[in-house]
């Protein structure tokens, strides 16, 4: 059973996550996975069963514009070559993630608003009606633009979880604020259901929170753990498979607070190189799952194969 989040009274007193003491998982999709389709996926992680959603995809061109402040022009074209991907262009993936406690389904993160959540949950077997808790790691568009659809909720019986200093960030802006707008639309009319949380809290028991600010002022990672085993929802934290770990300095475009952003990749992906801890990246390629390694003086994402399969 999970406790209601109040914004007065946040889940800072949570044990420290014990980080030393949990095992890495062998992740295994087994008898019970409910999806493997286009998308959506679902793995294993002890009790739990965590189904990735594939909301939409696209290319972009500028990629050095994107991913790539402070890099040489040649360096970002050599890195790009290692990696067999064009310096010139990029393509996007939007993933939110659906979480299985045996008694919550929460889902993080709600995508572009375009239908495609929708049509992800339906691959796993599940309604819109079905969620229990909507949690926004951060308010960008594309990850809050499925609150509503045709101006009603799309998840009618959820209640929603996000960082207050996020939401006391964008609820700030003036008018014209191209975010702070679709907030105001899609996000202020759920004040009443919202709950806030701060480092260290938690959403339900196993899920906790982890501040990693600096893409935007409350942008939050989550840390999942069930029977021994572990992994990390990082949201934004890196938002390009290859640019964002070969050099986790290069200042990406939406990052709002670079050297902030920077300093939450290197820690985070230092910790899940060196504990072997998997993750779920919201645009990493789908299934969006995998592990991270130490290469030079930054990381590689290593997707996820069979390992997770079962």
């Amino acid at each position: 059973m999970t406790s209601k989040l109040t914004r007065r009274a946040a889940l800072g007193a949570a044990a420290a996550l014990p980080f030393a003491s949990v095992a890495a998982p062998a992740l295994a999709a087994g008898s019970e996975t409910k999806a493997n389709t286009a998308v959506a996926r679902t793995f294993r992680l002890g009790e739990f069963s965590v189904t990735t959603l594939l909301d939409g995809s696209l290319p972009r061109d500028g990629a050095k514009e994107i991913f790539g402040g402070g890099a040489s022009d040649e360096d970002f074209a050599k890195v790009s070559a290692e990696n067999f991907i064009p310096a010139d262009k990029a393509q996007f993936y939007f993933t939110p993630t659906l979480l299985n406690t045996g008694s919550d389904l929460i889902l993080f993160d709600t995508g572009l608003g375009k239908g495609g959540i929708q049509t992800a949950l339906a691959g796993a077997g599940v309604s819109p009606e079905d969620i229990d808790i909507v949690v926004l790691t951060h308010m960008h568009p594309d990850h809050i633009g499925g609150m509503t659809t045709k101006d009603a909720p799309t998840f009618p019986n959820a209640r929603y979880v996000t960082a207050a200093a996020e939401y006391d960030f964008w609820s700030a802006q003036e008018e014209g604020n191209r975010v702070g707008d679709m907030v105001a639309a899609k996000v202020t009319p759920f004040a009443d259901k919202m709950s806030f949380i701060e480092d260290g809290g938690q959403v339900a028991s196993g899920v906790t929170a982890m501040a990693a600010f600096g893409h935007t002022p409350g942008h939050m990672v989550y840390h999942l753990e069930s029977g021994g085993q572990r992994l990390i929802l990082t949201a934004d934290l890196a938002n390009h498979y290859v640019w964002s770990f070969a050099h986790p300095e290069w200042e990406v475009k939406f990052d709002m607070d670079k050297a902030q952003a920077t300093a939450a990749r290197r820690k985070v992906l230092g910790m899940l190189a060196a504990d072997k801890v998997p993750m779920i990246g919201y645009h990493m390629p789908f299934p969006a799952a995998g592990f991270v390694e130490t290469r030079g003086d930054g990381f590689r994402f290593v997707p996820v194969s069979y390992q997770m399969m079962g």
